[in-house]
């Protein structure tokens, strides 16, 4: 394991002014080859630094309807249901769940289908309260700063260190601080599978 060097930073602060950068115009900024910035993005999603490379659309110019925030309070327990039903409806482009058993949703929808919406979803009996705001702007506004690499082992909790540890399981990566722990998970992880 790894940590994050200034140039993994200016990498990554590339990457959010436009993900769609070449490799070679990265190079060229953080004074390395093309196949060194390449290698280094790999790095960074392999360790889950970097997940995915995504576009911004302004859904208002193709989708009929106005951009809303939908607020659901939820039973308990029912949070990653409704998240990932949500986050599977098409006008759907960003779902928020909270510790509070709160979910935000921003949809681009016509405000009286918001309701169908959510019902074809949904389980709405799960749902304890729904408000729908009507959004009149919003900025996405994406900052790396001068953070460090700061993964948490999923076994113990504490900090992974640069001779920390990672493993894939079932198309998701996990970071462990020692071997130790990496050990105890997998055969935890394969106990939980064996008895599903």
């Amino acid at each position: 394991m790894t940590t994050l060097d200034e140039t993994d930073l200016e990498i990554l602060r590339l990457l959010v002014e436009d993900a769609r950068r070449p490799y070679s115009d990265i190079a060229e900024r953080v004074d390395r080859s093309a196949p060194t910035v390449s290698d280094r993005i790999d790095r960074l999603r392999e360790i889950g630094v970097v997940r995915r490379f995504t576009v911004d659309l302004d859904r208002s110019t193709f989708t009929e309807g106005a951009e809303v925030l939908v607020e659901l309070e939820l039973e308990p327990a029912a949070g990653d249901r409704i998240a990932e039903g949500l986050a599977a409806v098409d006008a759907v482009e960003h779902v928020l769940t909270t510790a509070d058993a709160r979910l935000f949703a921003v949809a681009t929808v016509r405000p009286e289908r918001v309701r169908s919406m959510l019902a074809n979803a949904i389980d709405l009996s799960r749902v304890e309260s729904l408000r729908v705001h009507l959004l009149e702007d919003r900025v996405w506004s994406p900052h790396v700063g001068d953070a460090d690499l700061a993964l948490e082992c999923d076994e113990c909790g504490s900090t992974v260190t640069g001779g920390g540890h990672s493993l894939e399981l079932d198309g998701r990566r996990y970071h462990f601080c020692c071997p130790v722990c990496r050990s105890r998970f997998e055969e935890r992880y394969a106990s939980l599978s064996e008895s599903a």
